[in-house]
């Protein structure tokens, strides 16, 4: 109770935070795409996930179910792409992305709240793009050149390959928000 109070946090809240967690764990069952060049990185559909859930939820429950996430594969659950958990993940060639999850959230949230753009659609591709695939790579590149052992060029150039997937990502984020907010505006839940 004195967390949910501390944060105020209603039951709907903690619902939506286990909610959003439960999605992004479930887009990890979708197998990934493996590159050598990529030095163990895989191209995955989680992102996804991420940036659904800083528009549709808001930066803080985003935070907090990603972080819910976070401490569920800790714990050992098989729940990343290629069915990785555990401790060995926070040491592999993808911690920075997966981190990187935490500041990417948050961001495109605050972006999707803050953004002075009309269109919902566009308001989530624009926040998803640059919360969901720029926050994101500003943590998770560098980490990768240090993991594998290439130059942040290197790494940089090597992560060119995620660019058109996260962007379709992106632009599926903003057809889901439309259709939710749609539905909200004519009062279907």
């Amino acid at each position: 109770m004195t967390f949910m109070r501390k944060w105020n946090l209603s039951t709907g809240d903690f619902v939506r935070i286990a909610l959003f967690a439960a999605i992004i764990a479930a887009l990890g069952i979708l197998p990934p795409l493996n590159f050598p060049f990529l030095g163990g990185v895989p191209i995955s559909v989680q992102t996804l996930g991420i940036m659904l859930t800083g528009v549709l939820i808001g930066a803080r429950l985003g935070v907090l179910a990603v972080l819910l996430l976070i401490f569920v594969v800790a714990l050992g659950a098989p729940v990343l792409s290629g069915g990785r958990g555990g401790l060995s993940v926070f040491f592999g060639p993808t911690v920075g992305f997966f981190l990187g999850w935490i500041p990417s959230v948050a961001a495109t949230g605050w972006l999707y709240r803050v953004l002075p753009i009309s269109s919902v659609y566009a308001r989530a591709v624009t926040a998803s793009i640059l919360g969901g695939i720029i926050v994101l790579y500003l943590f998770g590149i560098p980490v990768m050149a240090w993991r594998v052992g290439l130059t942040f060029m290197q790494a940089t150039f090597a992560s060119l390959v995620f660019i058109p997937g996260d962007l379709l990502k992106a632009i599926a984020v903003g057809f889901v928000a439309e259709v939710v907010e749609r539905r909200k505006s004519n009062g279907i839940p």
